[in-house]
C-alpha cells in the first residue's frame, strides 16, 4: 500500500471531493465545497515528491520533471479512482486529487431535471456541458453515458484526459481511451474516432480549434457527440466556439453548429443547507428551429429571452434554477446571490444586502 492512500482513505471517510498536497503546507481537503485542514505536519518538499513518486507512472515523473505539470488518473481498487494533477509552485511540489466514485449516479439520483436523460436517446448531434471548474459537469455527463449505455445498443467512444468514470459495457460497446497514454491529443483522437464505427462520442473538454471543429464534424456526420466547455451560460457558450475560429471562417461555423447543436447544458453547485452534502443549478438550453435560427443569424444575445418562452421544452435559466433551489430551503440566500446573473432579483431575500461594486 502505498504511503498516501492514507489520505486518500481519510479522503472518502470524509466524503470530500478533493485533497490538496503542497509543500510548505498543511494537507487539506474540501468538504462539500469547503476548503478544511488535515491535522498534520507542515510537508517537506522532499518528502512529499517521494510520496508522491510512489504512485506516479515513470513516464508522468519524466514530464513533470520537464514541464512542472502533469495529469493522470490513480485508482484504489474497492475504494475510488482519482483524477490527479500536480504542479510547481514557489514552495516546491504540489497535488490536487477529485475523487470519481466508482458508482455512477442516475440523473434522478443527482436530482437534475428529468430533461437531462432524454439526451442520451438523441440520434445524433452536439451536446454540450458548461460551468466553472468543480461544477459537476463531469458527473452529469458520466450520468448521461451511463444511461445510453444502458438503454441503447450502440457503441460509444470516450476520449478523455484522464479517464475518470469507468464504464462497463452493458447494452452499448464502450471502449473509453486516455490521451497521453491511449492516444497522442484529443485532435487526434477525435480524428481516428470517425474510422471506429462510433455512435455515441465522448471528448473529454473542447480545448483547442482543432478539437472544436473536428466535434461539430463529427456530430454533422450522424454521431451524438458529449463534450464540456468551461463557460457560464448558454448564450456565451456559443459565442465562445465561434469565437475560436478566425474571422472568415465564423459564418460558416454559425451555420454548422446550428446545424449540429442539440442542447447546452450550464451547471453550478452549492453547498446545501438542509443537509450535508451540495446541490446543482442547472440552466438548458434544448436546440429547437427558434434557437438555431439565432445562432445561424448570429443573435444568441436574444437566445436568453427565447428559453424563458422555451420552458414546455424543458428549458429553464438558472437563475430559475436558483431560486427554486432557494424557495425549496436548500440554499442560503447569500449563496444564491453571489452566483446568481439578475441579483437585484435575490437582494430583497438577503439579511444584509451588500453594496456589490459589480453592479455598479
Amino acid at each position: 500500500m502505498a504511503k498516501i492512500d492514507a489520505f486518500f482513505k481519510l479522503m472518502h471517510d470524509q466524503n470530500a471531493s478533493d485533497l490538496h498536497l503542497a509543500a510548505g503546507q498543511q494537507p487539506a481537503l474540501r468538504i462539500h465545497g469547503d476548503v478544511e485542514r488535515i491535522k498534520y505536519k507542515i510537508l517537506d518538499n522532499t518528502d512529499l515528491r517521494k510520496i508522491l513518486y510512489e504512485i506516479t507512472p515513470e513516464e508522468k515523473i519524466k514530464v513533470f520533471e520537464e514541464t512542472g505539470d502533469i495529469d493522470f488518473a490513480y485508482e484504489i481498487p474497492g475504494l475510488a479512482r482519482y483524477r490527479v494533477n500536480y504542479y510547481m509552485h514557489k514552495d516546491g511540489v504540489a497535488a490536487a486529487f477529485r475523487e470519481i466514485p466508482s458508482e455512477i449516479k442516475t440523473v434522478e439520483e443527482l436530482g437534475l431535471p428529468r430533461v437531462i436523460t432524454q439526451l442520451a436517446t438523441l440520434p445524433r448531434g452536439l451536446v454540450l456541458l458548461t460551468g466553472p471548474t468543480g461544477s459537476g459537469k463531469s458527473t452529469t455527463l458520466a450520468a448521461i453515458i451511463d444511461e445510453a449505455n444502458r438503454v441503447r445498443q450502440d457503441h460509444i467512444i470516450t476520449i478523455e484526459d484522464p479517464i475518470e468514470f469507468v464504464h462497463q459495457s452493458k447494452g452499448c460497446l464502450v471502449n473509453q481511451r486516455e490521451v497521453g497514454v491511449h492516444t497522442k491529443s484529443f485532435a487526434a483522437a477525435l480524428r481516428g474516432s470517425l474510422r471506429e464505427d462510433p455512435d455515441i462520442i465522448l471528448v473529454g473538454e473542447m480545448r483547442d480549434l482543432e478539437t472544436i471543429s473536428l466535434a461539430i464534424e463529427a456530430a454533422n456526420t450522424g454521431h451524438l457527440v458529449f463534450s464540456t466547455v468551461h463557460t457560464t451560460s448558454a448564450s456565451s457558450t456559443v459565442d465562445r466556439i465561434i469565437e475560436v475560429f478566425p474571422s472568415h471562417e465564423q459564418a460558416q461555423i454559425r451555420s454548422t453548429l446550428a446545424d449540429s447543436i442539440r442542447a447546452i447544458i450550464t451547471q453550478t453547485l452549492f453547498k446545501r443547507i438542509d443537509i450535508r452534502g451540495r446541490c446543482a443549478a442547472t440552466e438548458i438550453l434544448i436546440a429547437t428551429p427558434a434557437v438555431r435560427a439565432l445562432v445561424r443569424d448570429g443573435k444568441s444575445h436574444q437566445i436568453p429571452s427565447t428559453m424563458q418562452t422555451g420552458k414546455r421544452y424543458g428549458m429553464q435559466m438558472l437563475d430559475d434554477s436558483i431560486m427554486d433551489l432557494l424557495n425549496q430551503g436548500k440554499i442560503d440566500p447569500d449563496d444564491a446571490y453571489s452566483k446568481a446573473f439578475e441579483k437585484a432579483r435575490f437582494r430583497p431575500m438577503l439579511r444584509k444586502p451588500p453594496t456589490d461594486f459589480t453592479e455598479a
